[in-house]
C-alpha cells in the first residue's frame, strides 16, 4: 500500500488588524472604510452619539425603543413596505442601545449595497415612528422584562449595577429601561429623543467588506450623504464613580437548586497602559477552560460547568476618565456555594502570593493572538471592532497596537495587572440563589457583610 506523505504546515503569513482609510462628507458624517477582498457580503456599522445617560430622567429605555423603531417604517415605506425591502435586497438591519450610543447594523451582499444603504438612510434620516409601531415595540419591551428578571445571570448583572454606582448615575439602572420607566414612553417621546441626538454630524459610519469595483463615494452620496442635521452642542459626560467596598448581596431566590455567581468592580479605562497587561492577566485567571479559576472550580473541585473572568468597557473617554467592569461570574450547585466561594478566593490568594507562571502567560498570548486572524474573518467582526473603537474614541489602529503590545506583556506585567484587578478585600458579590440555605456558609468566609434582597 502507497501511503502519500503527511501534509506539513506552510509558514505562517504575516497578519495585521485591517488599517481603515477615513473620509468625511459634507453633511459632517464621518466614513471609516476598509476593504477586505473575497468578502462578498459587506457589513456597515452606524454609531450615533445618543448615550444612555442622555436619556431623559424617567424615560430610561427610550434610547433602546428608539433604536427598535428606527426599522418601523419611513417616510417613503411603511414597517411592512420597509420590511419587504431590506428582505428583497438580501439584507439584515438590527439595531441596539448601550452606554456609549446607539448602534445600527447593516449585512448585505456586496451587489445590493447601493439599494441597501438607501434603505439605511432613510431609517436614518426620517423614521416614521408611527405611534401604533412604538406601542407595540413598548408593549413587546415590557414583555421582555420579566423574562430577564427571571434569569440568574441578567438579576445579577442588574444587582451588580444597583450596587456598584450611586442611584443618580445612568449606568445603576438596567440598560433597557424598568416596566416603570419604559411604560412611560411613548412616539412623541421617540422623536423628541432622536431629534435631539440624531445626526449626521455626531454619527459615523464604517463599512467594512469586498469593495472592488463598487463606487463607495457615488454610494455613499446617493445614500447617507442625503441624510441632513445641524452640527448639535456638546453634551457634558458625567464622571463615573464606584463603591467597591467589599461586601455580599444575596439575592433570594427560595427553592433555587443553584447559585449564580458575579463578584464584581470597576477597572480602568481602554486608553490606560495597563489595559494590554489586564486583558492578559485576566484571560489567565478565567479567560478559558484551561484558566485558574476553572481548573479549580471546575476540573479539581466539580462545583461548576465554567466560571469566566472579563473585562467590558462600560464607557471610555479621551482623557482616560472612562471605565470598564471587571467581573467573574459562574454558577453552582446550592450547596457548593460556601466552598466554591472559598475555594475562588485563595485562587485570588494564591495568585496574588505566587503570581501567574510563563507558561500560563504563553498560551495566553497564543490564544489571544494566534487566533486573532479567524476572529478577524469576517467583515462584521471587523467593521464592529472599528466601531467599538470611534465609541470608545480609540486611534483606527488601537487593535492593531494591541495585539502587538499583548505579545509583548511579561509575566510580571501581566500578574501586577490582574492582582490589582481583583484584589480579594475590594469585590462585590452577587449572589442569587436560596437565602437560607446559602447566607450562613458565605457570611463564614469573612469576604464582606452580607444583605439579603429579595428577588
Amino acid at each position: 500500500m502507497a501511503f502519500h506523505p503527511q501534509p506539513q504546515a506552510g509558514a505562517p503569513r504575516p497578519w495585521a488588524f485591517p488599517a481603515p482609510e477615513r473620509s468625511t462628507l459634507p453633511n459632517g458624517l464621518t466614513v471609516l472604510r476598509c476593504h477586505r477582498p473575497g468578502q462578498q457580503v459587506v457589513a456597515v456599522e452606524i454609531s450615533l452619539d445618543a448615550p444612555l445617560d442622555a436619556e431623559p430622567e424617567g424615560l430610561d429605555g427610550i434610547a433602546t425603543i428608539m433604536a427598535r423603531a428606527l426599522s418601523e417604517g419611513t417616510d417613503k415605506h411603511s414597517a411592512e413596505e420597509f420590511a419587504a425591502e431590506l428582505e428583497r435586497c438580501g439584507a439584515t438591519l438590527d439595531a441596539h442601545a448601550d452606554h456609549p450610543g446607539v448602534r445600527v447594523s447593516l449585512e448585505v451582499p456586496v451587489s445590493r449595497l447601493p439599494k441597501a444603504l438607501g434603505l439605511l438612510a432613510d431609517a436614518l434620516r426620517a423614521p416614521a415612528f408611527a405611534p401604533s409601531e412604538v406601542e407595540r415595540i413598548v408593549g413587546n419591551r415590557l414583555d421582555e422584562i420579566p423574562h430577564e428578571l427571571a434569569n440568574p445571570a441578567r438579576r445579577a448583572a442588574k444587582q451588580l449595577s444597583k450596587e456598584l454606582f450611586p442611584a443618580t448615575a445612568r449606568m445603576s439602572r438596567p440598560r433597557q429601561g424598568t416596566e416603570e420607566t419604559v411604560a412611560r414612553i411613548d412616539a412623541a417621546a421617540v422623536r423628541a429623543f432622536y431629534d435631539a441626538y440624531v445626526r449626521p454630524a455626531t454619527a459615523t459610519a464604517v463599512v467594512v467588506g469586498d469593495l472592488a469595483g463598487t463606487d463607495l463615494d457615488a454610494v455613499l452620496a446617493e445614500s447617507l450623504g442625503e441624510w441632513k442635521g445641524n452640527a448639535g452642542t456638546p453634551r457634558p459626560v458625567p464622571p463615573i464613580t464606584a463603591d467597591d467596598t467589599g461586601r455580599v448581596i444575596v439575592v433570594d431566590r427560595p427553592g433555587a437548586v443553584q447559585t449564580q455567581l458575579l463578584i464584581g468592580r470597576i477597572g480602568a479605562d481602554r486608553h490606560d497602559r495597563v489595559w494590554p497587561a489586564q486583558i492578559l492577566g485576566t484571560y489567565c485567571l478565567g479567560g478559558t477552560l484551561t484558566s485558574r479559576l476553572d481548573r479549580v472550580l471546575r476540573e479539581e473541585k466539580g462545583y461548576t460547568y465554567g466560571v469566566r473572568a472579563f473585562n467590558q468597557v462600560l464607557r471610555s473617554a479621551p482623557d482616560g476618565t472612562g471605565a470598564a467592569m471587571l467581573a467573574i461570574s459562574g454558577s453552582v450547585d446550592t450547596e457548593s456555594t460556601g466552598p466554591a466561594l472559598d475555594d475562588l478566593w485563595k485562587v485570588l490568594r494564591t495568585l496574588a502570593a505566587g503570581g501567574l507562571t510563563d507558561t500560563e502567560r504563553d498560551i495566553a498570548v497564543q490564544n489571544l493572538v494566534g487566533v486573532a486572524p479567524l476572529k478577524y474573518e469576517t467583515a462584521a467582526a471587523v467593521a464592529a471592532t472599528l466601531a467599538d473603537q470611534v465609541e470608545q474614541h480609540l486611534p483606527d489602529d488601537f487593535q492593531a497596537q494591541l495585539y502587538a503590545r499583548l505579545a509583548a506583556t511579561g509575566t510580571v506585567e501581566a500578574t501586577a495587572a490582574v492582582v490589582s484587578a481583583f484584589p480579594a478585600d475590594r469585590l462585590v458579590t452577587v449572589l442569587v440563589g436560596d437565602a437560607a440555605h446559602i447566607v450562613e456558609p458565605v457570611r463564614a468566609l469573612g469576604i464582606g457583610e452580607v444583605t439579603v434582597v429579595e428577588s
